[in-house]
């Protein structure tokens, strides 16, 4: 038996890169997933995505395996497409046990956001799909999981949460996933009196398609290897992640709440 039977799991931002990887991991250990995103098919908008998917959608990959899956195309930056999104799972299946909040990232070139001259659209944006997601996704599913006196909350954070880059760029993205890991501790308080653990993990330089295509060549590191500060000597993978998702998403953490966890494999700071 999967540490999940039975149980059933909602990943954001599933459709492509580390959500796609947390959300087949969740399968794989037995839960039913849904797969939101605000494009089902978003892996397109990138080569290495697209080559890395092994049918046409994170579902079907997911069904093809034996599993269950439905696919929810949603913006979690609107708070009523989130509630009405989280009320068609639990139509579905009956339950939320799992609430993985991955969907947002980064909009714009670090060189080109830095802390003292971030366009105000963009910031509103980034914040928007981070930060307010996360709370959108969070408030729906807490009346559930409060019934059910049990549940999994695992926000995503990052690196650029915990520590600013050396150049001040990227401000607005790593100042909207700082206020994710410590509105996840308040999280922690509030509902851990149901049975209900929050905690956060802050991945570092993960190779997905977007990162690599996007975010990498415009960093202050652009020129340099980035490995030199990181322990392991390795830049990080999806599934780096998705195993430290499947710690806890399952009762292995059962007794872990409030915690930010970064998985960038020893950076030094």
């Amino acid at each position: 038996m999967g540490k999940l039977d039975g149980k059933v799991a909602i990943v954001t931002g599933a459709a492509r890169g580390l959500g796609r990887a947390y959300a087949r991991r969740l399968a794989g250990l037995g839960a039913k997933v849904a797969v939101t995103d605000l494009n089902l098919r978003s892996f397109e908008e990138f080569e290495a995505e697209a080559q890395a998917m092994t049918a046409e959608s994170t579902v079907a990959e997911i069904q093809a395996a034996g599993g269950g899956a439905i696919g929810i195309e949603v913006d979690v930056c609107d708070e009523k497409a989130v509630a009405a999104m989280v009320q068609r799972v639990s139509d579905e299946w009956g339950r939320v046990d799992v609430l993985v909040c991955n969907a947002g990232g980064g909009r714009g070139r670090p060189v080109d956001t830095k802390a003292s001259t971030l366009d105000p659209a963009l910031l509103q944006l980034v914040t928007g799909m981070n930060l307010y997601g996360t709370v959108y996704c969070c408030n729906a599913v807490a009346p559930i999981m409060k019934r059910q006196r049990s549940g999994k909350i695992i926000t995503v954070s990052s690196v650029a949460g915990l520590s600013a880059s050396t150049d001040g760029g990227y401000a607005h993205y790593g100042a909207a996933k700082a206020a994710i890991a410590h509105y996840t501790r308040y999280l922690a308080q509030d509902l851990g009196p149901f049975g209900i653990t929050a905690n956060c993990i802050a991945p570092g330089t993960i190779t997905t398609g977007r990162i690599v295509a996007t975010v990498m060549p415009g960093s202050a590191d652009a020129n340099r290897d980035r490995t030199e500060r990181i322990a392991l000597r390795r830049l990080g993978t999806v599934e780096d992640c998705a195993k430290v998702v499947e710690f806890l998403a399952t009762d292995l953490s059962d007794y872990v709440s409030g915690v930010v966890i970064p998985i960038d494999g020893g950076l030094l700071r």
